[in-house]
């Protein structure tokens, strides 16, 4: 499965976030996502009511000394030009099939863009310097009213299909998207119907066109990247900048990517709530802007086109943002690869139980024990 463009820095690092100043700008940071990942655009229609006043007569003038005036003619004002007709309605988005869907969310750590760095391994087989810095399998039940998203540690040491036994995370560098995707149904022995891929550039972007993300933080701490931002305890207002060190620090934790893996979640569901919080998937016109801006820094599997993409987006627009379940793939500990390398082992008795869960639409209840 080859990849294909689906069609989209930051300000400084801050707690809180300017409003939105004008039309233009609300419509951009009504964005989604998702996936993502997931940004939105409203655009509204107006209507002009004219106003109309009926033709009066005009009073008969004062009486003279004559007591016999002559009354001027009537005047009346000419009618006013029709009203423009209304926009016609918009065109319906097609519903999703009642079927569970599982999307495969990648972060790529390309610092250039991973969309042409996917595209060149795939048209070459050659290596790219990019690595799969985030991988979420993101599982949507058939009622579509809740998600449920299993984060995979970046550094899982386990087989990556037609090379051989390396970090997880390679699978990207080595194969592009086709064999990051294959790695993942081979772990987890589960269909995935499509893969989004974002870079850092991407990120910040489509974060920063939502206005900015509110992000509860739990575990406070000071960034070692960029900006060396300071999160702390509580709600903090998050820009394209701050939101990508967000989501990226292991450095800062005692546990490191496991407490990295919790962020990128609480960011994950922090969007989905964002866009299910004011109604926005539910303006068909607001999904297909939404689509339109995010389509210049996504990259999707080959066979989901900017359509499709607005179809899962409206499909999600009764999710619960209470019901949104995430967990981390079983661990087996850490330990050293050969040739040195810091590694995490799976633990794939865990793993066959999440699968399981899932294709039995158990997670929440796997999660939840």
């Amino acid at each position: 499965m080859a990849s294909t463009p689906s069609g989209p820095d930051p300000i400084g690092p801050g707690n809180s976030g300017p409003e939105p100043a004008a039309p233009a700008t609300l419509k951009r940071r009504r964005l989604i996502a998702a996936v993502l990942s997931l940004v939105l655009v409203a655009v509204v229609a107006v209507s002009a009511l004219l106003f109309t006043k009926p033709a009066a007569e005009v009073a008969a003038p004062v009486p003279t000394i004559t007591d016999t005036a002559t009354p001027t003619p009537s005047e009346t004002t000419p009618p006013p030009p029709p009203a423009p007709a209304p926009p016609p309605p918009p065109e319906p988005i097609a519903e999703l099939p009642a079927a569970p869907m599982n999307i495969l969310v990648i972060g790529s750590d390309s610092r250039a863009n991973a969309r042409e760095q996917a595209a060149h391994t795939a048209a070459t087989g050659e290596s790219q310097d990019h690595r799969a810095d985030t991988l979420m399998l993101v599982h949507i039940p058939a009622d579509r009213r809740s998600v449920h998203v299993v984060s995979l540690m970046r550094d899982l040491y386990i087989n990556i299909p037609d090379y051989g036994y390396a970090k997880i995370n390679t699978s990207l560098q080595v194969g592009g998207i086709p064999l990051a995707t294959r790695t993942v149904e081979s772990l987890m022995g589960t269909h995935i119907d499509h893969t989004v891929m974002l870079d850092f550039h991407g990120f910040k972007t489509l974060t920063d066109g939502l206005g900015g993300i509110d992000v509860n933080v739990t575990v406070p701490f000071q960034s070692t990247h960029e900006t060396q931002h300071v999160f702390t305890p509580g709600v903090n207002h998050l820009d394209g900048q701050a939101a990508l060190e967000f989501v990226r620090e292991r450095y800062a934790f005692v546990d490191g990517d496991f407490q990295r893996v919790r962020n990128q979640q609480t960011f994950l569901r922090a969007i989905l709530a964002r866009l299910t919080s004011d109604g926005a998937l539910r303006d068909v016109t607001a999904v297909r802007a939404l689509v339109n801006f995010a389509s210049g820094y996504l990259t999707v599997d080959q066979g989901f086109d900017p359509v499709g993409v607005a179809i899962l987006a409206y499909g999600m627009r009764d999710i619960d943002p209470n019901a949104i379940v995430s967990l981390t793939l079983p661990t087996a500990g850490v330990g050293t690869a050969p040739g040195g390398a810091s590694v995490v082992f799976p633990d794939y008795g865990g793993i066959a139980q999440v699968a399981a869960a899932m294709r039995e639409g158990r997670l929440p209840e796997y999660a939840g024990g």
